[in-house]
């Protein structure tokens, strides 16, 4: 499936969930026809109809498996060109049940939207599967459906699933039948699943930090803890994507965001930059430059922080030459630009930033850090320690 995206040829791929739906599908009907079928089409919520090989078809009486291959397309993942297994046995019950079996992970802990011991098979998913089965096997009789994946357990250690409470092996949990040659999309997604899973569990407050991909990196997570005395658990990643997390923050409810870590990292947001990857903006120089005049800094000063190769070299110098105050400006700008993003939002949160260097020493915030800190903790709910 190839489609054209900002004038590059981009290939989609199609999702766990639906490999999973194409073999149960084919399944059954190898039971009913009672004959080895080697090539299924499926028609996409797009409209495009992809012809797939059917891998290790099998037929035992009233029983079949049957496998299709998963394509990330350019969206590749840690699921890529992995095996989705649907084992049917049809019955007489009129009930068609559904459940995983090898390699797929079960839910330990609730935010997820799913049961907390079942599979980790997301509700679309499986009505998916059962309506694909049913217009095969008709409305009469039933079917014990079970979607399995032998690789799974060891592809999950490639994932997140086990910070989102998912043990055991793979998740089948997109909601839609095509995957999105958009990286970006399902990386978020990713990180919004984990602040999800956070409400769910009561917390009001959450830290943000820039993070490594999708999980906070230990020299964070050491900084939370070291340094704040909070618990890495009141932690989420938000990698480059600031604005998002924060109009998450919104949409979930919670009522205390502080955005933590390295002031190079966060100071593009006191320009109003919510995007921070350095491919759509690179000014974090200009940014303490700016502030620094707004201080009053002498030229010379000015222009040694720009002629700095790196924003770290300009924070030892901002330091060295006792101009440290800036931090604190810059902290209060990223707050002020916080609150003109989410000025329309009813229920905005109370939002901080505390700025670091690369080697976890506080440089700045925008108010006393104790006063952050208390009423971080206060806000926590009873039974989870801040």
């Amino acid at each position: 499936m190839m489609e054209w995206h900002k004038r590059k040829n981009v290939r989609k791929g199609y999702t766990t969930g639906s490999c999973a739906t194409a073999a149960a599908r084919i399944a059954a009907l190898m039971i009913l026809r009672q004959q080895i079928i080697e090539q299924i089409s499926l028609t996409t919520s797009a409209g495009i109809t992809l012809f797939l090989p059917v891998e290790h078809p099998l037929i035992e009486g009233q029983q079949a498996t049957a496998a299709i291959c998963t394509n990330g397309g350019n969206d590749i993942d840690a699921t890529h060109n992995m095996l989705i297994y649907a084992r049917v046995s049809l019955n007489d019950s009129g009930v068609i049940t559904i459940d995983g079996g090898e390699g797929i992970g079960r839910i330990t802990r609730a935010g997820l939207g799913l049961h907390v011991g079942t599979a980790a098979m997301h509700k679309t998913s499986r009505q998916a599967i059962e309506s694909a089965v049913r217009d095969v096997i008709g409305s009469a009789r039933g079917a014990d459906v079970v979607i399995f994946a032998p690789e799974g357990e060891k592809r999950a250690c490639k994932t997140y699933n086990t910070r989102l409470g998912i043990d055991g092996g793979i998740s089948i949990i997109g909601t839609r039948d095509s995957v999105n040659p958009m990286s970006a999309e399902s990386w978020k997604r990713a990180l919004a699943i984990e602040l999800e899973t956070k409400r769910t569990l009561g917390l009001e407050q959450i830290i943000l930090a820039p993070g490594n991909s999708l999980t906070l990196s230990s020299d964070e997570e050491r900084l939370v803890e070291e340094n704040l005395s909070v618990s890495a658990d009141h932690a989420v990643a938000m990698s480059h994507f600031v604005g998002y997390m924060l109009q998450e923050c919104v949409r979930l409810g919670f009522r205390h965001v502080v955005l933590v870590g390295d002031a190079g990292k966060l100071a593009k947001i006191a320009a109003g930059i919510f995007h921070t990857h350095s491919h759509v903006a690179d000014c974090q120089r200009e940014v303490l430059i700016a502030n620094l005049a707004l201080l009053g800094a002498p030229f010379e000063m000015l222009y040694a922080v720009e002629q700095c190769a790196t924003t770290e070299t300009a924070i030892d110098l901002i330091i060295e030459r006792g101009w440290q105050s800036v931090f604190e400006l810059i902290a209060k700008k990223i707050c002020q630009r916080i609150n003109e993003m989410l000025r329309f939002s009813h229920n905005r949160p109370v939002c901080d930033a505390v700025l670091f260097s690369l080697d976890n020493h506080f440089l700045g915030a925008n108010r006393p850090i104790n006063d952050i800190l208390t009423d971080f903790t206060r806000l926590s709910p009873s039974g989870v320690t801040a």
